[in-house]
């Protein structure tokens, strides 16, 4: 388990080993999401969104408009 020091200003030296694992450098930057009342996850944000390109693929064929709302109207239908 990592500890770190909170400074007067507010300011954590996060633990070598924390950002090594994280992949974060000097000048990346890390979000803190909530994950509870009183608990934080850190999490790296170094990656644009430009990174995401690929990781869903293509489509073998085209979706029209018209199955689409068909498709749309089906669960609708569902749903009553």
């Amino acid at each position: 388990m990592s500890t770190a020091t909170i400074t007067s200003k507010g300011q954590v030296t996060i633990p070598s080993v924390v950002r090594a694992a994280l992949g974060v450098e000097s000048e990346d930057r890390v979000e803190f999401i909530e994950v509870e009342h009183g608990r934080f996850e850190l999490v790296a944000a170094t990656h644009s969104v430009t990174a995401l390109k690929g990781i869903v693929r293509m489509p073998s064929s085209a979706v029209t408009i018209v199955s689409m709302n068909q498709a749309i109207a089906k669960q609708g239908a569902k749903a009553k």
